[in-house]
């Protein structure tokens, strides 16, 4: 990235660079753009995904079924027409 670059974003963010700074902010950003431009050779991932193990759909289909008898379930509870009762609330 050039020195001009560097001083106007410098000037925009209301940042104060000494000559120093902005020589060194212009030759590490120009060194962050090149490993960027790295990244720009390496090959896309158009045909695969980036999880490294395939999910696969792993869900049952839904039966319904009873494995517990209703009534067994409400015997030692206090009920009043098969609804579970609870404490009054005030």
């Amino acid at each position: 990235m050039d020195r001009q670059t560097v001083e106007r974003v410098a000037r925009a963010a209301h940042i104060k660079l000494t000559e120093e700074e902005l020589d060194r902010y212009s030759s590490d950003l120009s060194e962050i753009l090149t490993y960027f431009e790295l990244l720009d050779e390496a090959p896309g991932c158009e045909n695969w995904g980036v999880n490294p193990i395939e999910v696969a759909d792993v869900l049952r289909d839904d039966e319904p079924r009873m494995d517990i008898d209703p009534d067994q379930l409400l015997r030692g509870m206090n009920t009043y027409e098969g609804y579970v009762r609870g404490p009054r609330l005030s």
